[in-house]
């Protein structure tokens, strides 16, 4: 009888070992370069208004409480435009905050998936419109509206220009909100739901907790963008300088009256008058200064008001009766779903205005042909101006506001991250004006380019950057808790959960702020008639950088819309507008397909 003996089994191969994720140190230089140009973009302008106001003797006294500016008698007092500028940014906020927060909520919490998503980019259709055309339908409607209600002629006024800017802002709102609150998982919902919770009460204890700092963020873009914009309030305020009230029934008289604010002021003709040195001069760059200190002042004042929420919050709240739970939902949710009726009358009626006054746009010649004259041609040239500064502006802010964001949502300390975000708000609240000046010296002058597409190009990068970083950021900090604790628990480095979690979370929301930013870009005026455009002559396609212009739509519609009296001049202003609006709204398409491709099944199913 054989004995069989026992054999060893083979040894089972050794599973390969699954490859390690790369260790993407090169994630710091990037996230550390866009915090860098932030804070550089801010030194440069604090040098600029800092030589400036060295190179000239100021009354910063008389500066900040006289009302009255005569640069004739070397008067230069800043008081009524502080006061015009905190006016109308407050009637902005007061309109803007309350329709938006609602509409975003309304947008996110009450409609189904398949009528939000329509809704939603429709919302966002409105914040890619550029300034310059608010600023042309405030002078076609809001100053009519004015002029009849409060009988004051032509209707340029504070009120004017804070309706506009509340316009102006609302999409701007509702479109960084609704992502915040997008971002919040829907276990949390689920779990308050089986509570017995109704749909307000979750929204209130469960969603809106953890979608205040993105929320917030929404309403800091929009004050930086009414602070910072010029164009729009510079067509519909009067720019009447000295305009201050002395008592409380004079606040409200002068709300319908013709105004100043700092941004008017120095987007006029005054900053070129001024020269570069001397008193009238460094006044200038004093109001700039203030501008800048009243941003940032806006921004900790925000700061302060997260706290004191949070400890309110923590304290508990009124709880509400039982019998009136039901009641209140409805009556909440009714008055949220009315909110959101608004954005969409507004852009039924701008498309309605945009498509009556602008028909000239349906003309395929008016496209494809180059401008014949002041006012007559096509507008070929302008369009590939405008599209050559709008894509160069966002190749080169994508990178540089993405870094940032996420270093400001991740990396960044407490308190690190607070300082990061106020120079942020700062630099994207700064007049564009101040912007263009500065680009003019530096790049126009000290470099020698003379006006140059890349010039405008650079000068429109601190609109963007900031527009991506601030929303970026409000995603990092929307992301659950768990994510983070799992990404780190399988050993990955700061830099590998930075590349492999943290990117493709913050990727759908940092396309909404591109797309917000290059909207605000696309509008800008002030900035690109001193560094890259000029109103007619200048070849479509640049041959090089150095002495090499471009026409562009906006500084085209704006020296238009100057000529109020030349009904030519008014057609050509008004289908320019058309068809600044038409290449905005593929660009927001394009951005809309990219952004649902990347966020998930929320908003593709």
């Amino acid at each position: 009888m054989a004995v069989k003996t026992l054999e060893r089994p083979p040894a089972a191969p050794e599973p390969e070992a699954s490859p390690r994720p790369y260790r993407s140190r090169w994630i710091w230089a990037w996230v550390f370069t866009g915090a860098l140009f932030m804070a550089g973009v801010l030194l440069v302008l604090i040098g600029y208004l800092g030589v400036g106001v060295a190179g000239g003797e100021i009354d910063w006294h008389e500066l900040l409480t006289e009302a009255s500016w005569n640069p004739v008698d070397s008067v230069f007092g800043g008081l009524a435009m502080i006061y015009g500028s905190a006016v109308v940014c407050l009637v902005a906020l007061a309109l803007a905050v309350p329709v938006g927060w609602a509409a975003a909520i309304a947008l996110s919490e009450y409609l189904p998936p398949r009528l939000a998503r329509p809704l939603r980019m429709s919302v966002e259709l409105l914040a890619a419109v550029p300034s310059i055309v608010y600023g042309l339908i405030g002078i076609l409607v809001v100053r009519p509206v004015i002029a009849s209600l409060a009988d004051v002629p032509g209707g340029d006024s504070l009120l004017a220009a804070g309706i506009v800017l509340a316009v102006m802002i609302t999409p701007t709102i509702v479109a960084v909100s609704v992502d915040a609150l997008s971002a919040v998982p829907d276990r949390y919902r689920e779990a308050a739901f089986s509570l017995g919770l109704t749909r307000r009460e979750v929204v209130r204890s469960a969603v809106l907790p953890l979608a205040r700092s993105g929320m917030r963020a929404g309403v800091l873009l929009g004050l930086a963008r009414a602070l910072g914009e010029a164009i729009a309030v510079f067509l519909v305020v009067g720019r009447a300088d000295g305009r201050l009230p002395s008592s409380l029934g004079g606040v409200l008289d002068s709300l319908v009256h013709p105004g100043q604010t700092l941004t008017t002021k120095l987007a006029g003709p005054e900053p070129v008058l001024a020269g570069t040195s001397g008193p009238y001069f460094a006044s200038i760059c004093g109001l700039g200064l203030v501008l800048l200190g009243l941003v940032a002042a806006a921004t900790v004042w925000g700061s302060r008001g997260k706290t004191r929420s949070e400890s309110v919050r923590r304290r508990g709240g009124h709880r509400q009766a039982a019998r009136m739970r039901g009641e209140l939902d409805r009556v909440v949710g009714s008055m949220r779903l009315a909110a959101l009726l608004l954005p969409g009358v507004l852009l039924l009626g701008m498309l309605g205005i945009l498509a009556t006054r602008g028909s000239v746009a349906f003309n395929p010649a008016f496209w494809f042909s180059s401008a014949v004259g002041a006012a007559g041609g096509g507008v070929s040239g302008q369009i590939v101006g405008t599209l050559l500064l709008v894509v160069t502006t966002g190749l080169i802010s994508l990178p540089l506001g993405f870094g940032a964001g996420i270093l400001l949502g991740v990396h960044a300390s407490k308190r690190a991250a607070r300082v990061l975000q106020t120079v942020t708000v700062v630099v994207g609240g700064t007049p564009t004006i101040l912007l263009g000046l500065a680009g003019f010296v530096i790049l126009c002058t000290a470099m020698g380019w003379g006006r140059s597409w890349l010039a405008g190009a650079i000068v429109l990068v601190p609109v963007v950057v900031p527009v991506v970083a601030l929303t970026t950021a409000g995603r990092v900090r929307s992301m659950p808790t768990e994510t983070t604790e799992s990404a780190l628990s399988l050993g990955l480095t700061r830099a590998q959960y930075i590349r492999s979690v943290v990117v493709p979370y913050t990727w759908p929301a940092t396309i909404t702020g591109l797309l917000l930013g290059l909207a605000r870009a696309a509008g800008e005026t002030a900035p690109l008639i001193f560094t890259a455009t000029v109103f007619f002559g200048a070849p479509a396609l640049p041959g090089g950088i150095v002495a090499s212009p471009v026409q562009s739509l906006p500084t085209h519609i704006f020296t238009l819309s100057q000529d109020s009296g030349d009904p030519q001049a008014v057609a050509q202003a008004w289908g320019s507008a058309m068809v600044l609006v038409l290449i905005t709204a593929v660009l927001l398409c394009v951005a809309v397909a990219l952004r649902n491709r990347f966020e998930g099944e929320r908003w593709t199913t």
